[in-house]
């Protein structure tokens, strides 16, 4: 008869804990039920919170590229700036090349003609200084980039195309052209 109790008993037990168990499952099954309701409530946040961020992101990015264009325009117009002042110098320089070849041979060695190759040597320097080159022309091949041919010379040294003569020099502003050489190209 014990055994018969304890049978009993067990099957009891196992019945309880069945019942338990479906009662779990069915209360596990009505928290999944209630979850995506909330989930529900919570996606309108979450979705306002992403259109929010990427609205953020968006602006943030849209003001970096402004800044930079900016600073390349603000460099691009002080580069503007700076080779049309140093265009203007030019001609200073053409009338120093000029008064430094008209002075006599006696007077070279005069107190005038050395404080205005000073002056001359200090000016081209600072010019370099600045990105200013003078662009080779005698001897090189024409290059409409470069040169501006005025004429067309004969000539026994070069072939034909090459520049044979300077007329005034030309400059370069870092890698722009601020002013081509005047040149005569050979025939």
């Amino acid at each position: 008869m014990e055994d018969l109790e304890k049978e009993a008993k067990e099957k009891e037990a196992a019945e309880n804990k069945e019942s338990a168990s479906e009662e779990v499952k069915e209360e596990a099954e009505k928290s999944e039920e209630k979850e995506p309701s909330k989930k529900e409530k919570k996606d309108p946040l979450k979705e306002k919170l992403d259109e929010l961020n990427d609205r953020l992101i968006r602006q943030v990015a849209e003001f970096d590229n402004f800044r930079k264009r900016t600073d390349r325009e603000k460099a691009q117009m002080f580069e503007q700036g700076q080779g049309s002042v140093l265009e203007k110098l030019l001609p200073i320089v053409d009338n120093f090349e000029r008064g430094l070849a008209a002075v006599p041979e006696d007077e070279k060695d005069g107190a005038f003609a050395d404080g205005m190759n000073k002056i001359y040597k200090q000016l081209i320097k600072q010019l370099e200084d600045l990105g200013v080159t003078p662009i080779e022309a005698v001897g090189k091949e024409f290059d409409p980039n470069l040169h501006n041919a005025v004429m067309q010379v004969e000539s026994e040294e070069y072939e034909s195309g090459i520049v044979a003569q300077e007329l005034q020099k030309g400059y370069k502003f870092h890698d722009t052209v601020l002013r081509h050489s005047m040149v005569g190209v050979s025939k």
